[in-house]
């Protein structure tokens, strides 16, 4: 794999969608080389929908940049490296995309194999329909949100702050790939770092109704928050080997 020059873009629209699972669950989906990290005792996982734009290698102009919306599950994670430092971060068990040149290069020339999927958003600034399927019919995702001051009632989080804290140490991920015992690199370095929460209405995700994965009582969704028009970069990282 060629490594990846650093791109720069907008992130335009990011929601993370988060829910709270039974941490021995969650242990048994993760490679053996992570441990979830633990909220209140729960481990926390969830979809991060996130649409890019102006997406180009750093220092070029923006009129060549590309847009496209993409869809992450992830799970939030520790473990320690290969110099016996702890880290924090996510695993990624799947991508998808809408853009068919995310699909061709991701993990082959640079970070991250995506999925193709149809994807269907409607965003007023305030109110978001958001659906997904994906191509290969293994996945789809559907939400309905409306802005607000407040996180979800019942979350195990105590406020916006705290939540926006857990997840802010989160900005290195790693994604499978083909190779089962080697897992993709990627960092995304945020310009800013700004959420609000979301009133979700509706919430949906095949993955993670999969009983098989995630058996009845097991997971329950927390609360999602939102970022709207962040400058950013994504830097390539070291393969993880599993």
């Amino acid at each position: 794999m060629i490594e990846l020059p650093t791109i720069q873009g907008i992130i335009k629209r990011r929601i993370l969608a988060n829910y709270r699972a039974d941490a021995s669950v969650v242990r048994g989906l993760l490679p053996s080389r992570f441990e979830p990290k633990l909220h209140k005792d729960h481990a926390i996982v969830g979809i991060c929908l996130i649409r890019l734009e102006g997406i180009r290698p750093l220092h070029t102009p923006k009129f060549i940049g590309l847009s496209s919306e993409n869809a992450a599950h992830r799970i939030a994670v520790t473990w320690t490296d290969d110099d016996g430092h702890g880290r924090e971060g996510v695993f990624i068990p799947r991508r998808d995309t809408n853009s068919g040149l995310n699909h061709l290069a991701g993990g082959r020339v640079f970070p991250g194999e995506h999925n193709l999927a149809k994807f269907a958003v409607a965003d007023d600034g305030n109110n978001i329909d958001f659906a997904m399927t994906s191509e290969d019919g293994k996945v789809s995702v559907n939400l309905k949100a409306i802005s607000t001051d407040k996180l979800t009632p019942g979350s195990i989080f105590d406020s916006v702050s705290a939540a926006s804290q857990y997840f802010e140490g989160g900005s290195l991920g790693y994604s499978v790939t083909r190779d089962p015992a080697k897992l993709d690199g990627i960092i995304l370095d945020t310009k800013q770092w700004h959420v609000e929460p979301l009133n979700v209405q509706e919430v949906r995700s095949t993955f993670y109704d999969d009983p098989a994965s995630f058996p009845e009582g097991s997971i329950e969704f927390d609360h999602a928050l939102i970022m709207r028009d962040i400058a950013h970069e994504w830097h390539s990282h070291d393969p993880l080997t599993v």
